[in-house]
């Protein structure tokens, strides 16, 4: 074999026969699987080691084990196996419906993405959500889907983010308490976590603060609720509140606004890599959720 010039392209069907070997430990198994005899699949295995000039398997009483040369080889297979197979897929099975799973916080679920759906269906008709409610920040750690939406200041370890909306506070009520020029004596709801914010917004407007609270909420939609039922003033999460605004439901009590840090962010495993569904599905998001609220 002197001389020969080394071609790194071996044909397909020996490189599916090492695969099937390879993860099945078993030549026999690897043929039935294949639908080949036990004869071809070790004739493929053969000329593979010969085209490669390295032995891949070492041959046992009781089936196959992978050499170290094999083992490091197999994983770079399965990969261009799942590449071609994604590939396929989705350039030429387009009209076939693709389900994505992403988790979203139940406020942002119901008051900013459900009503975007009709927008969804539209510009992708074939992309179905398989949506999870998150209630606690624990729930995240759950096995899941790839792509989720979190709020905080952007920093998710191990995690790719991509800002979706940037969180400015502004107090809200039912438009009958708006009426009241001195709002501020209106028991104040609370949310618990990140949006517990009354002091720092009292601060920053210069209007004095006061201590009389009302109830407290683990959501920040049920804390909203509440405050639409006329229970008290909320400090609204801007773009949460805009459709409340927009609708008469809520009103604002201030035209001061703070500016937070946080916002909401579509994130995803930093080493992961998505499906065309899921990449259609977040440059959608992107477009119709991302930037500033009017």
């Amino acid at each position: 074999m002197t001389g020969r010039t080394f071609d790194p392209m071996p044909p397909l069907d020996w490189l599916r026969s090492f695969e099937a070997a390879a993860r099945l430990s078993n030549f026999t198994a690897a043929a039935a699987e294949l639908g080949l005899t036990q004869a071809a699949v070790s004739q493929h295995i053969r000329f593979l080691e010969e085209r490669l000039r390295t032995r891949l398997f070492a041959r046992l009483a009781r089936g196959v084990a992978l050499s170290p040369e094999g083992a490091a080889y197999l994983p770079h297979i399965q990969s261009a196996f799942a590449t071609i197979g994604n590939s396929t897929s989705e350039l030429f099975e387009p009209r076939a419906v693709q389900t994505v799973s992403i988790r979203v916080p139940i406020s942002f679920a119901l008051l900013v993405l459900v009503p975007a759906l009709p927008d969804l269906a539209k510009a992708l008709p074939r992309v179905r959500l398989d949506l999870v409610t998150i209630h606690r920040p624990t729930d995240y750690d759950q096995p899941g889907s790839t792509l989720d939406i979190r709020f905080g200041n952007g920093s998710f370890p191990g995690r790719e983010a991509d800002r979706l909306t940037v969180e400015r506070l502004v107090p809200v009520a039912a438009p009958a308490l708006a009426r009241d020029d001195d709002w501020t004596s209106l028991p104040l709801l609370l949310v618990a976590g990140a949006r517990e914010m009354w002091a720092e917004w009292f601060a920053a407007s210069g209007l004095a603060g006061h201590s009389r609270r009302s109830h407290r909420f683990d959501s920040f939609v049920a804390a909203m609720e509440a405050a639409k039922a006329g229970a008290g003033a909320l400090l609204g999460s801007r773009p949460l509140v805009d459709t409340a605004l927009k609708d008469n439901v809520l009103a604002k009590l201030s035209d001061f606004e703070l500016s937070s840090p946080s916002g909401h962010f579509l994130t995803r495993p930093s080493s992961s890599r998505l499906s065309g569904a899921e990449q259609d599905f977040g440059r959608w998001l992107l477009s119709r959720i991302a930037g500033p609220s009017g």
